[in-house]
């Protein structure tokens, strides 16, 4: 069927914010079907409110709308832009349950839109656990035992009838928000009320556990002829138990008899067929290990997390095939983009191994549990590919950029015996290195599955690694046991600590036996047909098959990793754009990345893909083959900013500014040398390296201080102190993450904080837009509310600003882009960070101007003046509008960690509001970000001494728009002396009813609690915190975040607002 001539102008509705279990995929799906629409030459409306995203961006789409993701702006948009149909299934849960609940209010069909890509039927039948049970039980595929509960009596019930433990799961949400295992009456009570909340339709599943099974998932697509074919099938390490996002993964599956492939790969095809699913599906099977039983968990309608992992792996592009398949193509019709010869029709087949493995935040959350359920906690993934598994293994591990490199990499080695076994039982980010410790141990592997129930293959192949680490050890280096550590892909300088030589003797060595690497080449059909698309895998004793030419200026554009709090898509943004520019700029462009999630690593951004871990050592391989005429590494976040040494080691040229300025800014004595020059103040500090010294700097200045390490993103580490104590304890925490470089102390300044983003080509500069930060100097940039165009500061200090910039900006001689942090005391301007690279606000800030930062910036890096490109040098002139970009945290789902906001950044992703006013642009910000208040009308508020005149005034703010105000004595004896009503009520330890029974008792829309500085902050109030978020409360921890809330609060009427394309910005 060709396609459907119907279907003109399409509304793409994308997955909104990062959040833990919404990650980047979704937006590289979203990103890629979208240009696959037009290049049908179809009209594109894109909905959503990530400004992070290239998907966002106006090369993307043809109208492009950064608003929050609810029905009434859905409404409002179908209504303005008049499209004839709606793609829901390329914006994960948040866009599936948009489309449902319009197509249940019948807005739909009143104004003829039409849903393409899945019916509403099959979304429900897929969605809804009873509907999903009766068809399942119709075509007769086997579900483990279980029952739909709308209380928590009905629970109780049935989990006492089909005993302990049950796995509970709601419906209508996503990364298994809201589900868990419960092994006895307490939990369950605990996780179905909180499930019960969450679910859109108030309803959660009770199953039979069936933990320990193998996980396995099958991606299949289908087309509207009933065509159906298996992209690729996965196998978790981990048995079921563990959300698929936290399990490393393995494609293709490694322990499967060509029995149980077939027999669940027929399942997951009649599944499909059954649902009437058009498009793409990921199926998810428990798999009994001894017998052949098997049951399905759950199917996925839509392009899903293991969608984005399953293109990467096989090369086959789903999200694009999709999108094809929306509009009425059939899998024989659509040529597959890769090999330019096949058609997706073609099943592919897979001759290399390819693992996945989470990237957790226990690094940030330092009191968070570590244990893995079935709630997703990763924040990212890494993804490797070699022709054996143990390869695949180590090359994903070096690539999580966590400070391991192999299996030695955590030592257990002092613990006995006994201990081990304990600790085994325990499911967290470090199994598989007490696997190794417990296998150096001499425990047998029968011992070891039956404690983790983990494949015997996998603990086998574990053991390979071990015995590789055990002969290097032990026995002197000869070429051929070098050449077999090689394939295992063990990294020089692990070979070099255990075998006692230097890192650059075993590259030497290896150069000299000939042992480097080659580059495979990912074809989706194993090689029996020629690929189009250059996208490549290292392996050791291989022939290359990558392509040298020469004819071409070549770029190497270094990537980002793996997503983390601190460094997200934004980078990846950049990325793809400098990449872009490059090649019309007539170069030949080379990206080294890993990360499967983004659109950066998609099979036809750059001429050549390279997914490799991003290390100085796999680096150079690439290095040594192309010969680059040039590497630009001010794109891709502080992963390739730490690369560049190495870079030039290897004598390739650093494009942009150069590695000396880099480090002048991240260098204290240096950087002060450039600001006396310049005559800029800053606040007055000193560099340390031991508690001693931080302290004698500390009590000069006088506190309170704020201590951090140099060189790191996203704050890590930074924390503000008020005594010597908390140095001690700060500093402590600074140096388990190995420390080379100095610590910094500098007096802390409570101002505003006001941020630049600017492209300096070496003599002119261009500031497309000053952004002020809502809350006070001291929490991080990446979770304060920015403000763009700034509010509150004079023109005089824009001057300053813009003159400052200008004066670094040349002194530190930036070619490309800067990114400066200052403090406004008055009209004092103060530097508090200089960045000469691209930054976390750099998307954000150029889709609200307009002004397309980074193709500017690559330009420049290549030789061009801004003059010349059509720019008028200087700060830009002010938009009519307001853009408020506010943080979006993903707390709930990281038990245990302390969610007060401070110098360390902790969110997760970003939501844009826009708008003619500023009091609609705060509004539609918070809307976004999912904060839909008032809803009981109750709060709490319980805050620090120096916070309380401001309390005072929000309060009487709260109260006037009908809210009832509880609050902590103190606060309370405030807010009355204020003449504002409160009730009194007590602490956490002082008896019933206190502050946790209202908590607890679900009528809470905020908690306003503002914890005093230190280390020592009460543990009262992060009990309040901890505990309001896990019941879904709203919880402020800065008071100036309070101040907006209400601000916003006091002006809107949800059905009356503007909507703004940025398009044409």
């Amino acid at each position: 069927m060709p396609r459907n001539k119907e279907i003109k102008k399409v509304l793409v509705i994308g997955s909104g914010p990062i959040v833990i279990g919404q990650a980047a995929e979704f937006d590289y799906a979203g990103t890629q079907a979208c240009r696959s629409l037009k290049e049908e030459g179809l009209e594109v409306v894109l909905l959503n409110s990530n400004p992070a995203t290239i998907m966002t961006d106006k090369d993307i789409a043809d109208r492009v709308y950064i608003e929050p993701l609810t029905v009434e702006v859905v409404e409002q948009l179908i209504l303005k832009e008049r499209p004839d149909s709606v793609l829901p299934t390329l914006g994960g849960q948040a866009a599936l349950n948009l489309a449902m609940e319009l197509d249940e209010r019948g807005f739909l069909k009143e104004n003829h839109v039409r849903l393409i890509g899945t019916t509403s039927e099959t979304i429900k039948k897929a969605e809804d656990r009873l509907e999903f049970k009766k068809t399942m039980e119709k075509i007769g595929e086997p579900c483990a035992a279980s029952l739909v509960v709308e209380n928590v009596e009905d629970g109780i019930t049935f989990a006492e009838s089909i005993g302990y433990p049950v796995v509970l799961r709601p419906a209508y949400t996503l990364g298994g928000s809201g589900g868990g295992i419960a092994h006895n009456r307490g939990q369950l009570m605990e996780i179905l009320e909180n499930g019960l909340r969450l679910s859109r339709v108030g309803q959660v599943l009770v199953e039979r556990c069936i933990a320990g099974w193998k996980e396995i998932e099958y991606e299949v697509m289908r087309d509207s002829n009933g065509n159906c074919i298996t992209v690729c099938n996965m196998e978790n390490i981990d048995p079921v138990g563990v959300h698929t996002g936290d399990s490393i993964v393995v494609a293709p599956s490694q322990t499967l008899g060509d029995k149980e492939y077939q027999m669940l790969r027929t399942s997951a095809l009649n599944i499909i067929s059954e649902l009437n699913i058009t498009g793409g599906c990921n199926v998810q099977y428990a798999l009994h290990p001894e017998t052949f039983e098997y049951c399905v968990i759950e199917v996925n309608p839509r392009v899903s997390r293991s969608s984005a992992l399953a293109s990467k792996a096989t090369g086959y592009p789903i999200a694009k095939v999709a999108a094809k398949i929306a509009l009425g193509y059939t899998l024989d019709e659509i040529k597959n983009a890769v090999t330019q010869k096949t058609y997706a029709s073609f099943e592919p087949m897979l001759d290399y191994c390819v693992v996945k493995i989470p990237r957790l935040p226990f690094d940030k959350f330092i009191s968070a549990k570590r244990t893995l359920t079935t709630q997703m906690k990763a924040t990212g993934e890494v993804m490797s590919i070699c022709d054996n598994f143990e390869g695949a293994l180590m090359k994903a591990i070096r690539s999580l950029e966590q400070h391991v490199d192999s299996l030695m990499s955590y030592d257990f080695s002092d613990l006995s015996e006994e201990e081990l076994l304990e600790k085994l039982e325990i499911v967290d980010d470090r199994r598989i290195w007490m696997i190794a410790e417990a296998i150096r141990k001499g425990i047998s592997y029968e011992k070891i599955h039956d404690i983790t129930k983990i494949d015997l293959w996998f603990i086998d192949k574990i053991a390979i690694l071990v015995e590789m680490e055990q002969k290097l050890q032990n026995t002197p280096l000869s070429e051929e046991l070098l050449k077999e550590a090689k394939r295992m892909e063990f990294p020089d300088h692990v070979i070099a600590k255990l075998t006692g030589n230097s890192e650059r003797q075993i590259h030497d060595m290896r150069h000299a036996y000939g042992i480097t690497a080659s580059y495979k080449m990912v074809d989706t059909c194993a090689a029996e047909f020629a690929a189009a698309t250059p996208y490549y895998y290292s392996v050791f004793g291989s022939e290359n098959e990558a392509e040298e030419n020469h004819d071409k200026k070549k770029v190497l554009v270094l990537g980002s990793g793996p997503i983390r709090i601190g460094q997200g898509i934004e980078f990846d943004f950049c990325s793809v754009h400098c990449t872009w520019t490059f090649a019309k700029e007539g170069y030949e462009t080379i990206i080294v990345n890993n990360n499967p999630e983004t659109v950066s690593t998609d099979f036809d951004i750059a001429d050549k893909l390279y997914f490799e871990p991003l290390t100085p050592e796999d680096v150079e391989s690439i290095v040594d083959l192309e010969k680059p005429d040039g590497a630009v590494v001010q794109f891709g976040g502080q992963t390739a900013i730490k690369l560049t040494e190495a870079l030039m080691k290897m004598g390739v040229p650093i494009l942009g500014t150069s590695a000396e300025n880099v480090d002048a800014a991240e260098d204290r004595e240096l950087f002060d040398e450039i600001l006396e020059k310049c005559g800029i103040p800053r606040p007055t500090g000193g560099t340390v390296f031991t508690a001693e010294e931080a302290k004698e700097v500390a009590n000069r200045l006088g506190y309170p201080v704020l201590v951090r390490p140099s060189y790191v993103l996203g704050g890590q580490g930074m924390q503000i102190a008020i005594n010597d104590h908390d140095i001690d304890e700060f500093i402590g925490i600074i140096n388990r993450i190995a420390q080379d470089h100095p610590i910094l102390v500098d007096k802390y300044l409570q101002g505003k904080e006001i941020e630049v983003d600017a492209v300096c080509d070496g003599e002119d500069i261009l500031i497309p837009g000053i952004m002020e930060h809502i809350e006070r100097a001291g929490i991080h940039s990446g979770d304060s509310i920015s403000v763009y165009p700034a509010q509150s500061i004079s023109e005089k200090t824009k001057r300053t600003i813009e003159d400052y910039t200008k004066k670094l900006a040349r002194s530190l001689h930036v070619i490309g882009l800067i990114n400066i942090q200052f403090i406004v005391c008055g009209e004092e301007v103060y530097v508090i960070e200089v960045n000469p690279r691209s930054s976390r606000t750099v998307p954000y800030i150029s889709k609200v101007t307009g002004i397309p930062i980074v193709p500017l910036a690559t330009k420049v890096i290549i030789g061009h003046k801004i003059k010349e490109l059509g720019y008028t040098p200087g700060l830009q002139k002010e938009a009519d509008y307001f853009a408020i970009k506010m943080p979006v945290f993903s707390f709930e789902k990281i038990r245990g960690a302390d969610i007060s906001l401070g110098p360390e950044m902790k969110s997760t992703g970003e939501c844009l509001g826009i708008a003619r006013t500023f009091d609609e642009a705060l509004y539609k910000a918070f809307l976004g970000a999912g904060i839909q208040l008032p809803k009981h009308k109750n709060m709490i508020m319980t805050v620090r001494d120096e916070d309380k005149p401001e309390a005072v005034e929000i309060g009487r703010r709260f109260t006037q728009i009908g809210y009832r105000i509880f609050a902590t004595r103190g606060t309370a004896e405030a807010l009355k002396e204020g003449g504002v009503k409160a009730i009194a009520v007590n602490k956490i330890e002082q008896e019933s009813p206190n502050l946790m029974d209202l908590i607890l008792g679900h009528k809470i829309d905020l908690v306003i609690d503002t914890p005093p500085q230190g280390a020592d902050r009460s543990r009262d109030g992060f009990v309040i915190r901890r505990n309001a978020i896990e019941t879904g409360v709203n919880v402020l921890t800065a008071i100036d975040t309070a101040k907006a809330l209400i601000t916003s609060l006091e002006n809107t009427d949800i059905k009356k607002l503007t909507l703004i394309d940025i398009a044409t910005i």
